[in-house]
């Protein structure tokens, strides 16, 4: 205590180092990532443009996930690259481009050393990312602004993206963390006639997407044609989707060998626009820890989840209705391919089925 009963001064912590937003031009978002972190990005673009509606944002994505955020009302340019491009051309080509462009501020949310690159060459005046462990110093001085990842399924991906924008002095409202999916008219057509030449309605079939690109995130093919058998008895029309990929048709496959009487199977028959669009036109959505996952939440159809090892508070369902069913196992979420590496989960595989109606009743009641 002060002496004679004087207090002393606090001294108030500094406060951070914001960014005067009248004076940001233009803006580069690099998410190199797959398809589900590249959607988790769109509510910060939107929060972004809102605050600063002056402002051309522009975002570089790789060109398979492009579709994540095609057409997304904030977005002036969309650069696309490869995931493992070999031609130093086509290198030298996107940056002439991204140089062109004389960025202010680049916000890079990823760790990858392609943001610190970027940072640097394309000489933009402020530069933010995540303060992500273990990086070297040429890394860190990279950039203008760090700011803390909460990672360890603490806080979901979207509000660790909306950091970056935080550390910066920019504060998202509720409605601006939304995501942002905006099928294309002719998605949106092809969906609808699709649908009617095999005399389904709009909000009165149940989507079953069942596979992942990961099968350790994937439920058993019997559970899953058990869970449809139930779903038919109840009325309920089942539209099962699917990624183009052997592994997940092979799956559906032996799901429909189970069911006497086979769901409407539009397994790789469908672009990411597509899915979307059908998605939107779905009563309910079942699936994995995926980017379909992630689509049904960006359009607001109801969601039931089933997680193994990945983290629900991390990657679940955001601000959608939804149910997340996860078993009881102490060791998740481990963030492993499998127990032991087997490429088999046995936390998500005992999930019983009924657990996985008692969802779906609680959230169509």
């Amino acid at each position: 205590m002060a002496p004679h009963g004087r207090l002393q001064a606090v001294k108030s912590p500094m406060p951070p180092d914001h960014i005067p937003l009248d004076r940001i031009r233009r803006v580069l978002v690099v998410k190199l990532r797959h398809h589900g972190d590249v959607l988790l990005t769109s509510p910060l673009l939107a929060t972004l443009k809102q605050h600063a509606p002056h402002a051309e944002i522009d975002a570089l994505v790789y060109a398979d996930t492009a579709p994540m955020l095609a057409g997304h009302p904030a977005l002036s340019q969309l650069h696309t690259t490869q995931r493992s491009s070999k031609s130093l051309g086509a290198e030298l080509t996107l940056f002439r481009q991204l140089r062109q462009c004389q960025y202010d501020l680049l916000i890079h949310l990823t760790d990858s050393s392609r943001g610190a690159w970027l940072a640097r060459l394309l000489r933009v005046k402020w530069a933010v990312c995540g303060a992500y462990g273990g990086k070297p110093k040429f890394w860190r001085k990279s950039f203008t602004h760090l700011y803390p990842v909460i990672g360890g399924n603490r806080r979901h991906t979207v509000e660790i993206h909306l950091d970056a924008l935080r550390r910066i002095g920019i504060f998202p409202t509720q409605e601006q963390r939304k995501l942002v999916l905006q099928p294309s008219v002719a998605a949106r057509d092809s969906v609808r006639q699709l649908l009617q030449q095999h005399g389904i309605a709009a909000k009165r079939f149940v989507q079953i997407h069942p596979a992942s690109r990961w099968l350790f995130k994937c439920w058993p093919a019997e559970h899953m044609a058990e869970l449809i058998r139930n779903l038919q008895q109840q009325g309920h029309t089942v539209v099962l989707t699917g990624a183009p990929d052997a592994r997940e048709r092979d799956l559906i496959d032996r799901i429909k060998a189970a069911v006497p009487q086979a769901p409407l199977d539009l397994g790789g028959q469908l672009d990411l626009q597509q899915l979307a669009a059908l998605t939107a036109a779905a009563s309910l959505f079942i699936g994995m820890d995926s980017v379909p996952m992630h689509i049904a939440a960006a359009m607001q159809t109801p969601t039931v989840a089933l997680f193994g090892p990945s983290g629900d508070i991390e990657w679940g369902p955001w601000q959608v209705p939804h149910r997340i069913v996860t078993s009881n196992h102490p060791c998740r979420p481990c963030g492993k391919d499998g127990c032991g590496g087997s490429k088999r989960s046995e936390c998500l595989e005992l999930i019983p089925v009924q657990q996985v109606l008692q969802a779906i009743a609680e959230l169509q009641a």
